[in-house]
């Protein structure tokens, strides 16, 4: 899904004008870019929570030379589910 579809979504959904709408959705996503900058979580009820992590340095390999390199360290963003939304996802009543 896109941001557009995002956007189409909210706009069938309540009416209100896209121009809005596209201000809001663009607003939500860069405040959680910012936090996660900053290394804060970011904890949406019934949804999940997003983490920024430090990866280690290791060594990887290229599946197709066999060559082995060094992966330096770096951030990624992490996703955990809610409990909520796994139990929805696997089909499961609460």
């Amino acid at each position: 899904m896109t941001k557009a579809e995002i956007v189409e979504n909210i706009y069938n959904s309540l009416g209100l004008t896209k121009k809005d709408i596209n201000v809001v959705v663009d607003t939500i996503f860069e405040t959680i870019k910012e936090n996660l900058l900053e290394k804060n979580s970011i904890k949406l009820s019934g949804f999940g929570s997003f983490e920024v992590k430090k990866r280690g340095r290791r060594i990887g390999r290229n599946p197709k030379t066999g060559e082995e390199k060094v992966i330096e360290p770096r951030n990624v963003v992490v996703f955990k589910p809610s409990k909520v939304f796994k139990n929805e996802l696997n089909g499961k009543k609460q």
